[in-house]
């Protein structure tokens, strides 16, 4: 799917090191990540909290997970719908099938 990135542990140890005082800039040099990532955790952190408005963490699995499962769905639907209108021009009104040409 995405590609994989960096642990809950690791993040949760970057956090602790923002908590500690140090600044994003000298953790991010120190650990050679982007600042933006170690903003967007410290965002999430908060927002998984109940600090900041957003969705949290668990809310966006599940959602992800919904909208996967809805696309699956999707696409058993039109196979379905498919399914049925071949066969509608296989039978006839009677039940019988119609013969071969």
């Amino acid at each position: 799917m995405g590609r994989q990135g960096y642990s809950a542990e690791f993040r949760s140890k970057v956090l602790d090191l923002l908590a500690a005082g140090r600044s994003v800039a000298s953790v991010a040099h120190d650990l050679d990540i982007s600042d933006q990532t170690i903003y967007n955790w410290r965002r999430q952190d908060r927002i998984d909290r109940g600090l900041a408005t957003g969705l949290s963490t668990a809310e966006a699995s599940e959602l992800a997970a919904a909208k996967k499962r809805i696309r699956e769905l999707e696409i058993e639907l039109a196979v379905s719908r498919r399914s049925v209108e071949l066969l509608k021009g296989e039978t006839s009104p009677q039940g019988g099938t119609r013969p071969s040409k």
